[in-house]
């Protein structure tokens, strides 16, 4: 069952519960930039050394432009995350390093403004992130890795029905440092 359809605006969207997820467009540029600019303090913490000009103009251009080759290419699937009553952009889903051949599989990332975190939009984002990967990517196993103390983002994995499978020393580059991180799977049992 395919769950990515159009929308009235002709963007394509998958359905989740009080949220609805699509690709990044041009006009999303000045939500997405207040939304990382307000939570600044709250994600940097758990993400990648911010650029200089991370929320710019150009920054953003050149993100959505690698958004379309890697989608093109299936190397990766960035989705924005919009809460269903209002349409404001409350954060983001990524499907990355996507491989296929006999692994099927990619590794999942997200994040979400602070003024959104907590209240459900999360988890119901990756849970259908999750079917999109298994029912229109015909995937057959997503990753996903958080930090031990980042107990918010292992809470939403584990609602979700992702299992926790080891753990990795120094496995990511995050805000500056090599954090250890824990891993976990979560595998379609449609295709198991």
């Amino acid at each position: 069952m395919a769950l990515m359809r159009k929308d009235s605006e002709g963007s394509r969207r998958v359905d989740g519960e009080g949220v609805y997820l699509r690709q990044p467009e041009l006009r999303d540029y000045l939500d997405w930039a207040e939304v990382r600019e307000a939570s600044r303090a709250f994600l940097t913490p758990w993400e990648p050394t911010w650029a200089v000009d991370e929320t710019s103009r150009g920054s953003y251009r050149y993100k959505l432009r690698r958004y379309v080759e890697d989608a093109r290419d299936d190397r990766a699937h960035a989705l924005f995350v919009f809460r269903e009553n209002d349409d404001a952009l409350i954060g983001g889903v990524t499907l990355s390093n996507v491989r296929r051949g006999v692994a099927q599989t990619a590794s999942l990332g997200y994040w979400a403004g602070e003024r959104y975190a907590g209240r459900g939009y999360t988890t119901a984002a990756v849970r259908a992130v999750v079917r999109y990967a298994f029912d229109d990517l015909d995937l057959h196993r997503v990753e996903a890795a958080c930090q031990p103390d980042n107990v918010a983002s292992r809470r939403v994995l584990e609602k979700v029905g992702f299992t926790q499978e080891g753990a990795a020393k120094a496995y990511l580059k995050i805000n500056g440092q090599w954090r250890d991180h824990l891993l976990f799977g979560i595998v379609n049992e449609l295709r198991a």
